[in-house]
């Protein structure tokens, strides 16, 4: 070990055979130490001999150690949403420490969601604001009126939630008021974003009924678009091609994320992309409710594992689920790195021995190795 290192009253110390970080560039063995919940040094490369002294030590000798994973979109909440689950059961131990909540809660929510989820949990949760003003707590969906769709309603809501909200969730898929113009719930939900200064994550109409150019023609620079692979009326993807509408909106800086979800991710039109070199930014779940009690396998790594399925790299993910996402939350200097100063969080991710299937939101199977989170630290405390 370094003569340098600062090794006095470590609380962990985390040996490695790889460990991987994008946002400094490691990728091979080390030891990292924590102390206080942050990292307190990293030294890269071989290391001989004992360890420096802690309460805790873990010893990854199979496997790639990551900062703790990202979900850009899933569905953390105790109450209060139809899609909720509960983060430190179903998210954290399989590696996400931290989430950001995909419209759980809107303006007439928001002010329970705080207390109870984001700051009552273990996980870091984050909010997306959704516009509709009732969040996602009626069973039967959102936008029964416009009334739920106030801008001056969800500037105060995002007012009041300061740090906790880190933009706003904007969905037009599934609008139940007879006769409401999708376009027009969307321009007033980017209003609002334009007043509050935040950026949106979007949830296109999944119809053929508005064109995906005229949604995507509304989205600024950081704007991100989810369920990016979705196959069906409104895809991405027409005629076997990337639609030059979606290029032009990542030209001009729009972000494209995963949101797997039940039936928002097909294997044919991730394939397409891949090939013609149109990958996420952001790989994410979706994770939600039916996840937990239909298919609780469903994590990060495992569409990592679908994006690997249909040509990507794992060494390109692993950005997308650390790194990248972090410094969408504008977090990028506090976790999502291996790093002094960083928090200490931390994913023991490992590929299966053979070929395994997955399954999209059609039914369609691809076979590839699939990937999975066998150890979690969170704020310096192994096991989540």
């Amino acid at each position: 070990m370094g003569d340098d290192l600062e090794t006095d009253n470590l609380d962990l110390v985390i040996r490695a055979s790889r460990m991987v970080c994008a946002a400094t560039g490691l990728d091979g063995p080390g030891v990292i130490g924590v102390r206080d919940g942050l990292i307190a040094f990293v030294e890269p490369g071989l290391v001989d001999g004992e360890l420096p002294a802690a309460r805790e030590t873990l010893v990854v000798d199979d496997g790639v150690l990551l900062p703790g994973l990202v979900d850009l979109h899933a569905h953390p909440a105790l109450s209060g949403s139809k899609f909720g689950i509960d983060p430190d059961v179903c998210l954290l131990p399989r590696g996400s420490t931290t989430v950001l909540s995909q419209g759980d809660a809107g303006a007439r929510n928001l002010d329970k969601y705080i207390p109870e989820t984001i700051q009552g949990v273990r996980t870091r949760v984050k909010l997306a604001i959704n516009f509709c003003a009732e969040g996602e707590s009626n069973p039967l969906g959102r936008f029964f009126s416009l009334d739920e769709a106030s801008v001056d309603e969800c500037v105060a809501a995002i007012e009041r939630g300061g740090s906790n909200v880190w933009g706003i969730s904007l969905n037009i898929a599934l609008i139940r008021g007879e006769g409401i113009d999708p376009l027009e719930v969307m321009r007033r939900g980017i209003r609002a974003a334009g007043k509050s200064g935040k950026p949106v994550i979007f949830g296109a109409t999944k119809t053929a009924d508005v064109p995906l150019a005229d949604q995507l023609a509304l989205l600024r620079p950081g704007d991100l678009m989810t369920y990016c692979f979705y196959s069906g009326d409104g895809s991405i993807v027409e005629d076997g091609r990337v639609l030059s509408s979606v290029w032009e909106a990542r030209e001009r800086g729009v972000l494209f994320d995963v949101g797997d979800g039940a039936t928002a991710f097909g294997f044919d039109v991730a394939e397409i992309a891949v090939s013609e070199g149109f990958t996420p930014d952001t790989i994410s779940t979706d994770y939600y409710r039916h996840h937990f009690v239909e298919e609780p396998d469903h994590d990060v790594s495992h569409v990592v594992s679908k994006m690997i399925a249909v040509g990507m790299m794992a060494e390109e993910c692993w950005p997308l689920v650390t790194s990248v996402p972090a410094r969408v939350l504008g977090l990028g200097d506090e976790m999502g790195r291996l790093a002094v100063g960083a928090a200490a969080d931390f994913c023991v991710v490992r590929s299966g021995d053979g070929v395994e299937s997955m399954v999209d939101g059609a039914g369609e199977v691809r076979s590839g190795v699939r990937w999975r989170a066998v150890d979690v630290v969170k704020g310096g405390v192994a096991g989540g």
